[in-house]
């Protein structure tokens, strides 16, 4: 867990990062530990406040995670025409869950993580996030994703996947078979979101995740935010619904500016909800023409 050298943690990874790496300054380690299924660092930087490192990546900051937290949990709910019961698999620091039950029309909130020592620092050291866990739509259970959904069939709307990069426990969360069982969990007309890589730096396993999603799902589309403590300054979404009518980048629930304050929402509005699936033209390319 020899991340830190000379006051800065760097986030070097050869495989997700190929030839480059990302440092923040820290202040102080705040803790360290190996848990049953991973590596945990929680550090406060100088520029990014908090920082919650899972094997040696950055999982979020205090100074920029609502971008991510507020788009994988907003483009899936705003796509839906009632999400009333949603599903979280993973998102062990909080953030989606307090961003999924300000939706209007969510009731119930789901959340399984594998890793209840990710849940109980985030408590401790990140409770600007895991706020989240307190809020009475929310019911959270630790354990596996996968014999979760298994046990819950056709009970969802919504299900946004908030994982760690595709190593360690969370590789088996970007396979097809992933694809197939949240498929089987979801109600009609469900919708499932994924964290989908970044398109500079992975833009083949972007196609493939969004390929794996096709198979399953008749409308699929790829969307991303920014958010500069993650690979190259931004990260991915594939987004996948059972309804082959469903136009993914037009929000059926549209806020005006007092409601996005209202709600608390820092970076989605109805605005970039449909920017989000504006591409580059050479990863509209490899994504859908290739």
């Amino acid at each position: 867990m020899d991340t830190i050298e000379k006051g800065w943690f760097s986030e070097i990874h050869e495989d997700l990062l190929p030839g480059q790496a990302f440092s923040m300054r820290v202040k102080k380690v705040l803790h360290e530990e190996k848990s049953r299924y991973q590596d945990i660092q929680i550090v406060e930087t100088t520029d990014y406040g908090r920082a919650l490192i899972l094997d040696g990546i950055i999982q979020c900051t205090l100074r920029d995670e609502f971008s991510y937290q507020e788009m994988i949990s907003f483009l899936p709910l705003c796509a839906h025409p009632n999400p009333e019961k949603v599903l979280i698999v993973g998102g062990g620091d909080g953030g989606v869950a307090r961003e999924a039950v300000k939706h209007p029309a969510v009731k119930e909130v789901h959340q399984v993580e594998i890793d209840d020592r990710v849940v109980e620092l985030s408590k401790k050291y990140l409770p600007e996030m895991a706020c989240g866990f307190d809020h009475p739509k929310l019911h959270l259970t630790i354990g596996d994703g996968f014999e979760y959904m298994k046990n819950h069939k056709n009970e969802f709307d919504v299900i946004i996947t908030d994982s760690s990069d595709p190593i360690g426990p969370a590789v088996a969360l970007f396979e097809e078979s992933y694809y197939g069982l949240l498929k089987t969990a979801l109600r009609p007309g469900g919708i499932v979101c994924s964290q989908g890589n970044n398109y500079w730096c992975g833009l083949d396993y972007c196609k493939s995740l969004l390929e794996n999603c096709k198979k399953h799902f008749p409308t699929a589309a790829y969307a991303f935010t920014t958010i500069p403590s993650y690979p190259c300054g931004s990260i991915g979404f594939a987004i996948g619904c059972l309804d082959p009518e469903r136009k993914l980048d037009e929000p059926l629930h549209v806020f005006t500016k007092a409601e996005v304050d209202k709600l608390n929402l820092r970076y989605y509005t109805s605005e970039t909800h449909r920017a989000s699936f504006v591409l580059p033209r050479f990863v509209e390319k490899a994504l859908y023409e290739s």
